[in-house]
Parts: structure tokens; C-alpha cells; sequence
């Protein structure tokens, strides 16, 4: 799908940056609506549809985590946070609330299209994978049809990007794979800047479907265990 027929939402309340953004969007095709504080960002994302959210973390109103939650309690969309901080806890809150990554500025301009644009190419890819058979791991079910995980026969509720994450893990269970091919994987996305990326969401992960299912292998990366219970 072709970047103007897609639609991104930038929540900026520096001027500056806000225009930068936008400049650089259109110039790469896309359909840009905007805003500045918190409230408006849940106005224009409502009113707007957009496929893709850019998101601030410290606006006027409310923050960004709290737009992030109130938007995808709406529908589902992919958010790129933008911050100033990049300590764990931060980043932790952000994903927890439905982020699916974050850039820490300073930022290079062309890495956020490439963020953008990366994270688009996962929704288009999630059609092709809800064609992917059921997964049984001991107590753990993975349903890519229905977008649904089992542990111990109770429902966990994944964000989108735990779920493509677990599914990436699951589909080589018992084999590390490095933080750099999940990162690439997931998020279709290369690079070292993404690891901790990588590293906040297995944290997220974990406390959802049980810490000991997914095995660290320090310097390396993660593997899915096969036969682990909650």
C-alpha cells in the first residue's frame, strides 16, 4: 500500500518539531493531521481516522500515555511515542498503555520515516499472518486467526505488538533468537537502536504469560520455552 493512501496523526506541542514532522510526511506522501495537546489528539484521532499515531509524551491537558490509552480504546492503531526520556520505567509506562515503540529525541528525521513506515508494513503483514496454524506450547495457546492467547485455558490480553512478538518467538520454540531479528522481525525495522525496544516489550511479555516461559540468554537474545507453565 502506498504511503498517500495512508493517514498519520502528529501530536507535537513544539512548534518546531510539529512543522518539521509534518514537512517531511507530505513530502514522503503521506496524509498528515495534527495537534498540540492532549485533548485535541483524542478529538482529531477521533474525527480523523488515522493509520498511524506519532505521539509526544509531555503535552498540555494530559500526556501522551494518557492519549495513548484513551486511543486505542477506541480502536487499535500503531503508535510511535516521542520522548525526551528513555529511562525503562518511562518506556515501560508507554508500552503498557499500547505503544508499540518510541524514538528519544534528538532524532534523526529519516529513522522516524523509517519507523513509520516500518510499523505500517506490520498491519499490512498481520492479514498474512492470521493464515498461520494454532500453536500449542505445554499450557500456552496461540491463535494468530482470532489474535488470541490461552495460558492455562484463561484469555491474556496482548497488545498487538506482545502478540506479534509472542508469534515470532513461537514459531521457533526453544530457539534464541537475537534481539536484532526480533526487532527486524517485528517491527521490520534493523538496527541496535532498537533493542531496548525489543528488551521493554519480552519485559512486558513476560509479566503477562509468565516470567520463566521466556528464557534470556544475556549478550544474545530470547527464546519461547517449550514447555513452560504460568
Amino acid at each position: 500500500m502506498s504511503p498517500t493512501s495512508r493517514r498519520v496523526l502528529v501530536v507535537e506541542d513544539e512548534p518546531t518539531i510539529n512543522q518539521a514532522v509534518t514537512d517531511r510526511l507530505v513530502a514522503e506522501g503521506y496524509d498528515v493531521i495534527r495537534a498540540w495537546d492532549g485533548p485535541e489528539a483524542v478529538e482529531r484521532f477521533t474525527d480523523g481516522s488515522p493509520d498511524l499515531v506519532l505521539l509526544d509524551v509531555m503535552l498540555p491537558g494530559f500526556d501522551g500515555h494518557e492519549v495513548c490509552r484513551r486511543i486505542q480504546a477506541v480502536r487499535p492503531v500503531p503508535v510511535l511515542m516521542l520522548t525526551a526520556r528513555d529511562a525503562e520505567a518511562d518506556v515501560l509506562v508507554g508500552l503498557g498503555v499500547g505503544a508499540d515503540d518510541y524514538l528519544t529525541k534528538p532524532f534523526r528525521m529519516r529513522e522516524l520515516v523509517a519507523r513509520v513506515a516500518a510499523l505500517l508494513r506490520r498491519v499490512e503483514r498481520a492479514a498474512e499472518l492470521a493464515t498461520q496454524p494454532v500453536t500449542e506450547l505445554g499450557d500456552l495457546r496461540i491463535d494468530p486467526g482470532s489474535r488470541r492467547v490461552l495460558v492455562a485455558e484463561e484469555g491474556v490480553h496482548l497488545t498487538p505488538t506482545e502478540f506479534d512478538l509472542l508469534l515470532c518467538l513461537a514459531a521457533s520454540p526453544g530457539v534464541v533468537l537475537t534481539r536484532e531479528h526480533l526487532y527486524a522481525e517485528v517491527w521490520g525495522w534493523s538496527g541496535a537502536s532498537g533493542t531496548r525496544t525489543v528488551d521493554s516489550h519480552v519485559k512486558a511479555l513476560r509479566a503477562k504469560i509468565g516470567t520463566a516461559r521466556v528464557r534470556t540468554v544475556h549478550g544474545v537474545g530470547y527464546a519461547l520455552e517449550t514447555g513452560g507453565t504460568r
